[in-house]
């Protein structure tokens, strides 16, 4: 399992480097660019999701037409370009370009279906569990080296240290990743709406979007409160790391090895309330020596909520795609994340238009609302644990048709290994499908 997992978490945890290591500090340098305004600076912190969310899909469906290693190799490349327009220009639409570039190259769906493609549904939720440690990490790691590399180097430093990163994700795609594995799919296909209207897949494309707008507009008005508060950027994303890497563990152990994922995602929205509300009320409270502790405590809880949603949730948005499907369906699923944050980072810049504290604070309460109604809906989502597999050897002959009139088969598929029947074991059993080999 390391073998491909390894590799291709890596080169996962890179791409999402290179976007987020520019969030912590970019609201702050991108005032001093050429042209800037606040509403731009916004603008900027949440363009690359918009070339992201209008690009997963496509990149997906190639991915599962042309191959992963290919579509992959298209979307490093493309990145890289945007990553040095980024680093070479001092003009704010000629950044926005640069970002809106970096986005272009969407192959974050692409990485995880072929993780998926490698590792049996049993083991794939360690194996994702890995995968957003790694991301958990570069969120993480991004948050310390920013302010740190930033200041010393410029802000441009940050884009040529993606650039080497990205540089060397395509030396491992080629060297270490191994070879594509080859899906036979039994199922019809679906058709792309029902990664859009079907319950669990709507109630999970939901929950990327909303969490990664959150993420957005908090960057854009975090690193100004605590300049204004006289607290360090560093500090106060040192402790929310040591927080989240805390929750990233206890998502891991319990959400994927417990079966208690969608628990964690609805602890996770708890955080994001209690963040968000601390967060409206500081601005009221900025004239108590304490109110900067408290906005410092309430950044700690929301990182602590991200983090403990980001080593399952492309787990449970993978166990309810079919085999042959995951880049499409995964593709949905991280636009519906990326549109949230550009939608995130247009709202920031909204938000930071306005001088006046209270409409940040009337603007902060009602994404508390918002994220009271997403954990309602979120109580409906059906339990990821709930499918389960049996293997059977490859010479093992089957009646595709009549098992897949049965209630609660989702899929029949053939690997390079197996034979796969995946089922609803709250629909039917193991024994009543072995009944009809």
């Amino acid at each position: 399992m390391l073998k491909s997992v390894l590799p291709l978490s890596f080169i996962i945890a890179t791409r999402f480097f290179g976007l987020f290591i520019v969030l912590p500090v970019l609201s702050v340098y991108a005032l001093k660019l050429d042209k800037a305004t606040p509403f731009l600076v916004g603008l900027l912190v949440g363009i690359y999701a918009l070339t992201q969310m209008l690009l997963q899909v496509p990149f997906g469906i190639l991915s599962d037409k042309m191959g992963r290693k290919k579509t992959m190799f298209i979307g490093l490349i493309i990145f890289i370009i945007g990553s040095f327009i980024c680093a070479e220009t001092n003009d704010i639409y000629i950044m926005l370009l640069g970002r809106a570039l970096q986005g272009a190259g969407a192959i974050g769906a692409v990485a995880v279906a072929m993780i998926s493609d490698f590792i049996s549904e049993e083991k794939r939720s360690k194996a994702m569990a890995l995968m957003g440690v790694f991301i958990g990490l570069a969120f993480a790691s991004s948050l310390i080296i920013a302010p740190l590399l930033s200041e010393k180097f410029g802000l441009s430093s940050l884009f040529y240290l993606s650039i080497a990163l990205t540089l060397l994700c395509i030396v491992l795609l080629y060297t270490w990743v191994p070879k594509e594995s080859k899906i036979i799919q039994h199922n019809e296909k679906s058709p792309l709406k029902r990664f859009l209207i079907e319950k669990n897949f709507a109630l999970m494309n939901l929950t990327n979007f909303s969490q990664k707008m959150l993420m957005s507009i908090s960057f854009v008005f975090i690193p100004l409160m605590l300049a204004r508060f006289g607290f360090a950027l560093f500090d106060t994303y040192l402790y929310s790391m040591i927080a989240g890497f805390v929750a990233m563990g206890m998502a891991g152990a319990l959400g994927e090895k417990k079966r208690l994922a969608k628990s964690m995602l609805l602890l996770g929205v708890v955080f994001f309330a209690v963040a968000y509300f601390l967060f409206a009320c500081v601005p009221s409270l900025s004239f108590l020596s304490w109110g900067g502790f408290v906005f410092v405590f309430a950044v700690v809880l929301f990182f602590v909520g991200f983090n403990l949603h980001e080593p399952i949730m492309q787990s449970c948005a993978s166990k309810f795609a079919k085999a042959g499907e995951k880049g499409a369906a995964l593709g949905v699923f991280n636009s519906f994340g990326y549109a949230g944050s550009f939608v995130g980072g247009v709202l920031g810049g909204f938000v930071l238009s306005e001088k006046a504290y209270w409409y940040l604070s009337l603007s902060l309460l009602a994404l508390v609302v918002f994220i009271v109604f997403w954990f309602i809906l979120l109580c409906f989502l059906k339990n990821p644990s709930d499918f389960k597999n049996i293997y059977l050897p490859l010479s093992q002959k089957l009646d595709t048709n009549a098992l897949l009139k049965l209630e609660g088969i989702v899929e029949i598929y053939e690997n390079t290994q197996h034979k796969v029947i995946k089922y609803d074991s709250k629909l039917i059993d193991e024994k009543e499908i072995q009944n009809k080999f």
